[in-house]
């Protein structure tokens, strides 16, 4: 495997996509050895799920597209962004019990958190953001994997 892989894919901002991201992530992921079996590997798609979720419903219309970005640096590090164009930042909102949204980012840096990883959000040049979780790689190849 090279020292550094990396793809992404944009989607349009639509309810749809969101499940298409989460595919495409457990693809690419399948294909750099992670077990799609894997405790992890649920982790990631609940993870791709709500940033895919947040970039179409809380972008309120204004971030037409948003990008899945996946890094693997030297077999080491798993990096994972999604970006949008809308300005505004992921926030933390309370957790009322009644409360039917809103923890999305709580669930993403839990499960961040779980992994050894961490959240961090950076500004994009456009006014736009990216969210991206960081992440140990200690997935070995599957072996006899002709991905």
């Amino acid at each position: 495997m090279a020292d550094h892989q990396e793809v992404s894919v944009t989607l349009p901002s639509d309810p749809a996509s969101v499940r298409t991201a989460r595919r495409y992530v457990a693809d690419v992921l399948g294909d750099w050895g992670l077990d799609g079996d894997a405790e992890i590997a649920d982790s990631i798609r609940l993870i791709i799920s709500e940033l895919a979720t947040n970039a179409v419903q809380h972008t309120f219309g204004q971030s037409p597209t948003f990008t899945v970005d996946l890094r693997l640096e030297r077999e080491e590090r798993l990096h994972i962004g999604v970006t949008d164009s809308h300005p505004r930042w992921p926030r933390r909102l309370p957790a009322a019990v009644q409360q039917d949204n809103g923890r999305g980012m709580v669930i993403i840096r839990v499960l961040a958190a779980e992994a050894g990883g961490r959240l961090s959000v950076t500004p994009t040049e456009e006014g736009g953001k990216t969210v991206w979780i960081t992440l140990p790689w200690t997935m070995a190849p599957l072996s006899g994997s002709y991905r």
